[in-house]
């Protein structure tokens, strides 16, 4: 059989030497694996992207909001050891939902605290706390440092007001706020609500305030 003929490199204008021959097919050799490699990584990708639809078309959902339905008054007698005075359990009308209820102790100053927090009729945050012992830093860091701007008077119970829906400042969930003192406990009502909604909550908690004297 006849030997073949070096390749002829319309480039170089002569045939290949066998060291380029074998440089040649080493580069095609290189982007032969490379696309594939390419290839394989693109598959790969489809494959996650596919399994990750199918995990979502099978995962149940439910437009439902997910909300807490807490029994404020079962998780008060259990929590009522941490305070001879009575712990505030208000009595709301329907509307009204309970999302949260437990002792709560504050890291900066140690005073612990009854809290129980609520979504009102208006679909906003309203929070109760009773603090036992408490002094004015636990009061103001749940106000975020912000000022008393009046007083009003709830069923016999003198509150200070606390209103802040006009500052452009971060004061989280303090917006809106009531305190007042009686007895051992230090009563602070916080959050997003509107003030009558403040208002049956604290007419709601007035005789377990009443009941601290």
């Amino acid at each position: 059989m006849a030997e073949r003929a070096p390749r002829v490199v319309a480039e170089l204008g002569r045939p290949e030497t066998p060291e380029e021959t074998a440089a040649r097919k080493a580069e095609n050799s290189l982007k032969h694996r490379q696309r594939q490699t390419t290839k394989n990584l693109l598959l790969a990708l489809g494959a996650s992207l596919a399994l990750v639809v199918v995990i979502v078309l099978l995962v149940p959902r439910s437009d439902t909001p997910l909300e807490r339905d807490v029994d404020v008054a079962a998780i008060a007698e259990q929590a009522q050891i941490a305070s001879d005075d009575p712990l505030a359990v208000p009595e709301l009308p329907e509307g009204w939902r309970a999302n949260a209820a437990e002792l709560r102790t504050s890291q900066t100053d140690g005073v612990t605290a009854w809290y129980a927090g609520y979504l009102t009729p208006s679909d906003e945050y309203l929070g109760v706390y009773q603090g036992f012992d408490a002094n004015p830093t636990w009061v103001s860091e749940l106000l975020s440092r912000t000022l008393a701007t009046g007083t009003t008077t709830i069923d016999g119970v003198e509150w200070t007001i606390y209103d802040n829906r006009k500052t452009g400042d971060d004061v989280g969930n303090a917006r809106y706020a009531l305190t007042t003192e009686s007895g051992g406990s230090t009563f602070v009502l916080l959050g997003t609500a509107t003030p009558d909604e403040f208002t049956a909550l604290a007419t709601a908690i007035a005789p377990t305030v009443d009941a601290q004297d």
